[in-house]
């Protein structure tokens, strides 16, 4: 036995150093009432349920330290009246409804136990509640100010938005600003709801009040919205949702989940939701069945395929789809089309991320697993706002930093993590690779460096010491804008750290040199001798859409087979055709942005939209609708009729992650088992199934009947996830690509032993920093950066549809005091905001988040136009969109 070893009721248990009494009571298989206890959280012992005897003395367990030797009790007479008087003592200041038969809640369970009924409740309450907001609802009559759920919002979410009101008696939980709920800076994790032990917080709807009379179904499975990859389980009763639970054991969220994943969930039952297919006749979409919309959809391509070739076709697949899905679509456009002109989002995002890591490293994943970097003494937090893009991860980066880890912030806005850094550097918008030379710069001159690793296991060292004499803190001053003393500042933070982590977002990699940018800063890791080393962990990107990875990783792109071999390779090809049984096309296919191009110069005839709403999420909206109308084909797989579908010939019903089956890859490179909780409604289909019936309706049996023999059939052409099967992920729950063997883990921690890169090394990059492509003037003045917001998700179609409206309902566009001040701007004026591209409409909204001279909106809100103001300016490496600058101008209309 090992660590402290004590006796529990003549039971001899081992727990570790810093452990209480209660793990210890937990570990000898006894179990205690603990109303105010949460193993997530810090020990408060305000409630003394857990009372037991320790060494002849009373004690409250969950507060007490195990000590060596000491001897527990737990079951004398006694203690367990102890327990009992304060359990009743508690439930006196409730009303009787908090233990009446068929309550679910923690405290009437425990009564239950003991044998308290529900006499034992005698207040009449009165006290109130509030229902102001859509997903959380409060019951302050019962309310036992344990705090749990303050501990919950501070120390798992770090929102700090409760409190505890009040003297004795009357002590309640409340929002900090003391206002309604729904006005409070509660960002709706649900931590409250599933900590609470009374049901004083609750969530409304149909799961409240389920009874063994009515049991619920719980189906495990993994969020569709950002790349976090959390696990969750989702309630079903009589075949509806009646609530979605984040997973205790999750391996990414451990128990915690954002509004998105946890209760945006609405859009299902959505009256807008889309059941039967829709075929355009006489300029009208019109309802039809699905031997009619296949016959069509079959037709319309080999017509095609007949007058134009294979390469008059080209289709986008999802990153909201299923690994499964995505291999198949490939598979599609490869053996039963001929042509390599698949792509998806991971153009218009992560293309950069998937370039540069592979250039710098071998492999087109981040470095390490999150739980390493949660480990991390030093973040370097660069172009990511994880608070409201990825909620969970940014809850758990932000108690890292609580707990004592430095951070170092690169982001042009003040917020989220940003609030909390050592030091924040506010580079201008389109500097980022200045900025990264900046850092480097210091790293060398001031012996940072490890110079062991770089001699041993990296090449490019003299080149890019020769660049870097380029960029000392003070020019890099002048390009970004960010002091030299705070770039020297960060560079120390970062050098001198003993296990140091990058994490980055889009504001890295979208921009005209996002893939220098992605490389810039990978740079900082090899240095220091932070990848593939346990001096650090490595450079990790915070994907954006759920499968992101995934999609990328199964081949859905026109230059990558599944694994990302390449498609000119004759023998990535030839291992691909023996397992197809048919030729893969040698010429790499098109890119998103070359399919729109090809489609207004007529040469691409058939566009398939898979899950995506190019109309809204793509740059220069104006000229992806003019692509799509020109196009003679346009297919398109959606759950709601979307700006793209309203554009379609053809639209066939989808069905969403909750109704599917397969797996994610999320942004560490976790495989995680997918599941359907619900059916799809009506005669919607999964995209699995529809590219299957396509399939059939053109005459070639695609092979792969199910998900799962489709990702065992990838593993045969991908070497890389040979290990992976549905069985195993069901056995062993997430696992790490590569994993080449089914009987070894993969490699959650990449390079160990050498890099990926033909030589075995990491490589330098040696990248001059170029200014970005476009630049304000007299006539547009203000830099526009887009991005997310914590209510919504991508376009919106899903979050818009449900409570997250009301918490977020409008538009805004972000400016600096002093930019209102110029224009003549005020909280809640309308504007329009104009380019060189476009024209949106937006709400004003002022704040010190945004420097002077730039402005920030989401693209939640396809109403407002906000992808009509992009430009086509894109990464010259991958063709990736730069979101990130573009010039424009406000007007009051």
């Amino acid at each position: 036995m090992t660590g402290i070893e004590i006796e529990v009721d003549g039971r001899g248990v081992a727990v570790p150093e810093g452990a209480s009494l209660l793990a210890a009571v937990l570990a000898a298989g006894i179990e205690l009432p603990t109303l105010c206890s949460d193993d997530r959280l810090s020990p408060a012992g305000s409630c003394r349920t857990c009372l037991v005897r320790a060494n002849g003395h009373i004690a409250a367990a969950c507060v007490t330290p195990a000590v060596s030797g000491v001897r527990v009790e737990t079951a004398t007479d006694d203690v367990r009246q102890l327990r009992r008087d304060a359990v009743e003592l508690i439930a006196s200041a409730l009303p009787s409804r908090a233990l009446a038969d068929g309550n679910p809640s923690e405290l009437a369970q425990v009564c239950r136990s003991m044998g308290v009924g529900p006499e034992a409740a005698q207040a009449t309450g009165g006290r109130g509640g509030d229902d102001s907001h859509p997903y959380v609802h409060l019951d302050r009559d019962l309310c036992i100010a344990c705090g749990r759920c303050v501990r919950m919002c501070a120390e798992v979410q770090g929102t700090f938005a409760l409190t505890l009101v009040g003297r004795g008696a009357d002590t309640v939980v409340a929002p900090g600003t003391g206002g309604p709920w729904a006005e409070s800076d509660c960002v709706a994790c649900g931590g409250c709801v599933d900590t609470c032990p009374t049901g004083a917080i609750t969530e409304p709807g149909p799961g409240r009040g389920l009874t063994s009379a009515h049991p619920p179904t719980a189906t495990r499975t993994t969020c569709g919205y950002c790349g976090v990859g959390c696990a969750l389980d989702v309630v079903t009763r009589n075949g509806e949702v009646t609530a979605v639970l984040p997973a205790r054991d999750g391996p990414v969220n451990q128990g915690h989940a954002c509004v998105k994943g946890r209760f945006a969930h609405g859009y299902l039952t959505s009256p807008e939701r889309l059941t039967r297919p829709l075929l355009r006749r006489d300029g009208r979409l019109e309802a039809i069945g699905w031997d009619e919309a296949l016959g069509e959809v079959a037709r319309g391509l080999r017509k095609v395929i007949d007058t134009g070739g294979p390469d008059a076709v080209a289709a986008i697949s999802s990153a909201r789809a299923t690994n499964e899905e995505n291999y198949l679509v490939q598979k599609f456009m490869r053996v039963v089309v001929g042509t390599n002109n698949v792509d998806n989002c991971s153009r218009l995002c992560h293309s950069p991320s998937a370039a540069g890591l592979t250039a710098s490293f071998g492999l087109s994943g981040g470095t390490d697993t999150f739980d390493d970097v949660e480990r991390s003494d030093c973040l370097l937090v660069v172009g990511a706002n994880p608070v409201e893009a990825h909620p969970v991860v940014g809850a758990r980066l932000l108690r890292r930093v609580l707990h004592g880890a430095k951070l170092v912030v690169a982001d042009p806005r003040a917020v989220g993590l940003a609030l909390h850094a050592d030091v924040h550097l506010r580079p201008r918008p389109g500097t980022n690779v200045a900025l990264f030379h900046g850092l480097a710069h210091v790293l060398l001159a001031e012996g940072l460096a490890d110079e062991g690793f770089l001699r041993e296991r990296a090449t490019g060292l003299p080149e890019l010491a020769e660049l870097l004499d380029d960029y000392p803190p003070d020019r890099v001053a002048d390009l970004t804008g960010v002091p030299a003393a705070d770039l020297v500042a960060a560079a120390r933070l970062y050098g001198r750290a003993r296990q140091p982590a990058i994490v980055y977002g889009l504001g890295v990699t979208e921009h005209l040199h996002g893939t220098d940018g992605v490389r810039s800063l990978a740079n900082l890791a090899i240095l220091r001798g932070a990848v593939g080393t346990d001096r650090g962990h490595g450079v990790n990107p915070l994907r954006g859409q759920n499968n992101v990875q995934g999609a990328s990783d199964m081949g859905a792109l026109p230059d990558l087979l599944p694994g990302y071999g390449k498609v000119t390779d004759p023998a990535v090809r030839s291992r691909a055709e023996a397992v197809w049984g048919a030729p893969v096309p040698a010429r790499p296919g098109l890119r998103i942005p070359d399919m729109f191009a090809a489609a207004r110069a007529g040469n691409l005839r058939a566009l398939w939209v898979i899950g995506e709403d190019v109309c809204a999420t793509d740059p220069d909206t104006n000229q992806v609708a003019r692509a799509l109308d020109t196009c003679p084909l346009v297919i398109c797989n959606e759950l709601f009729l979307s700006e793209t579908a309203r554009h379609a010939d053809i639209v066939l019903p989808a069905a969403s992650w909750l109704e599917k089956d397969g797996t994610f890859v999320n942004f560490d490179r976790r495989f995680q088992r997918v599941r359907p909780g619900v059916p799809p409604p009506g005669e919607a289909r999964t995209d699995f199934e529809i590219v299957h019936a396509v399939a059939t309706a053109m005459g070639i049996d695609i092979g792969c009947p199910t998900p799962a023999e489709a990702l065992a059939e990838c593993g045969r052409v991908a070497p890389v996830f040979a290990g992976l099967s549905h069985d195993r992920l069901e056995r062993d729950g997430a696992i790490p690509w590569p994993c080449p063997d089914p009987g070894r883990p993969g490699e959650a921690k990449l390079y160990k032993e050498r890099f990926a890169t033909p030589d075995g090394r990491a490589h330098l990059a040696v990248s001059p920093y170029l200014p970005p492509g476009e630049q304000p003037d007299d006539d547009y003045p203000l830099i526009l950066v887009t991005g997310r917001r914590w209510a919504h998700y991508n376009s919106g179609s899903m979050t818009r549809r449900g409570g997250n409206l009301t918490l977020d309902p409008i538009d805004f566009l972000d400016l600096n005091p002093d930019d209102a001040l110029r224009y003549e701007v005020h909280d809640g004026l309308p504007l329009i905001v104009e380019s060189r591209h476009g024209r949106a409409r937006l709400i004003a909204r002022v704040s010190e988040q945004t420097a002077p001279g730039q402005v920030f909106c989401s693209f939640h809100f396809p109403a407002s136009g906000v992808n009509r103001l992009t430009s086509d300016h894109a990464d010259t490496v991958t063709s990736c969109p730069e979101y990130k600058v573009t010039a424009v101008r406000v007007a009051v209309p």
